[in-house]
């Protein structure tokens, strides 16, 4: 699918309102909830952390602790999931020269979904959940890689179809666990359809190594995209060594996302509709897709986590149930929008 042209690039105006978009989300988040939280207080709390200030308007007992161990934790962790996703999303749309790729296009889900219900289904600790994800969804992308290379060379192609390979197989052994295992079926839906369930701080401090190391990478690689979308050969007469590019964003790319599925499980429409929506808003540049599907990617899985916690409180909603009932809609439109001006 070709791209429009590259637009002139204008960082710091989209940045700025990336970020305070984001902050927004994120205020609002922590202060909206079963427990109401004044944001004013929320603020003051915040602006506490930093050292050798002490505002005295701060929350204090219960709502310190609301904040500080439920929400905040739960919070970051929507951004970091968010950030991630829509990242990797953004990163494979440069690879593949799809702005309608996403990051679950090499079988990471798949995979991820998989190691999770080996756990589930060998009945061992839920403290397995989150690192046989992990591994699932790397080993289902590096069996795509190395099949794609096996039976395609080097082309974008074969490794596309490679993934749906691997994703049917790993959906097939899947299935076929939950046949044998049908008592843990709750379990797995449960975790199959996204959640950001946080115990204290763990799974934030968990996920931020992957997504400031996959962030600096593709950031990084801004204008390496741009040059991409030119073609493998023409980027190639410009000096630019298209696989090593390649292979590094991609593996980036999935090591974030498996991180981001291991800890929050299975979370569509981000990666597609997050990056592809500040494609047609802000241009075509992948120096200013990037970054910017990062903050907003925060941001609107910050909001969505919100609507999955308040609109049945006190039940809650699967957060991709959330993200499908936003992400669907705008995917069509997306589609027919496409389909008129081709």
């Amino acid at each position: 699918m070709s791209e429009a042209p590259v637009a002139p690039v204008r960082r710091r105006g989209p940045l700025v309102i990336g970020a305070v978009t984001l902050f927004v989300a994120m205020l609002v988040g922590l202060t909206l909830g079963p427990a109401g939280l004044d944001p004013g207080k929320v603020l003051a709390s915040l602006v506490d952390l930093l050292p050798g200030v002490d505002t005295g308007g701060g929350l204090d007992g219960t709502g310190h602790t609301i904040l500080f161990e439920i929400r905040f934790p739960r919070v970051l962790l929507g951004a970091l999931v968010g950030a991630t996703l829509a990242l990797a999303g953004s990163a494979y749309q440069g690879i593949f020269r799809n702005p309608l790729a996403d990051p679950y296009l090499l079988g990471v889900a798949a995979g991820a979904g998989l190691g999770a219900t080996f756990a589930f289904a060998a009945r061992l600790d839920h403290v397995w959940v989150a690192p046989l994800a992990f591994v699932g969804g790397l080993v289902a992308v590096g069996a795509t890689y190395l099949l794609g290379r096996s039976v395609g060379g080097r082309t974008t192609t074969s490794l596309i179809l490679a993934g749906v390979a691997v994703a049917a197989f790993a959906t097939a052994v899947q299935t076929f666990l939950l046949q044998r295992r049908f008592e843990v079926l709750k379990e797995v839906y449960s975790w199959l359809l996204g959640r950001l369930t946080t115990v204290g701080w763990t799974e934030v401090l968990t996920l931020i190594p992957y997504a400031v190391v996959a962030g600096a990478v593709v950031i990084g690689s801004g204008r390496l995209l741009d040059v991409l979308r030119l073609g493998d050969e023409e980027a190639a007469s410009l000096g630019v060594r298209v696989d090593r590019v390649r292979l590094l964003v991609v593996l980036a790319a999935t090591l974030a996302t498996a991180a981001a599925v291991s800890v929050s499980g299975l979370i569509g429409f981000v990666g597609i509709i997050v990056p592809h929506t500040v494609r047609l808003v802000f241009g075509w540049s992948y120096r200013v897709i990037v970054p910017l599907s990062a903050l907003f990617g925060a941001g609107f899985l910050v909001v969505a986590d919100l609507m999955a916690r308040t609109l049945m409180s006190p039940a809650e909603l699967p957060i991709g149930v959330v993200t499908a009932f936003l992400g669907a809609p705008f995917f069509v439109l997306v589609l027919r929008t496409m389909g008129r001006t081709t």
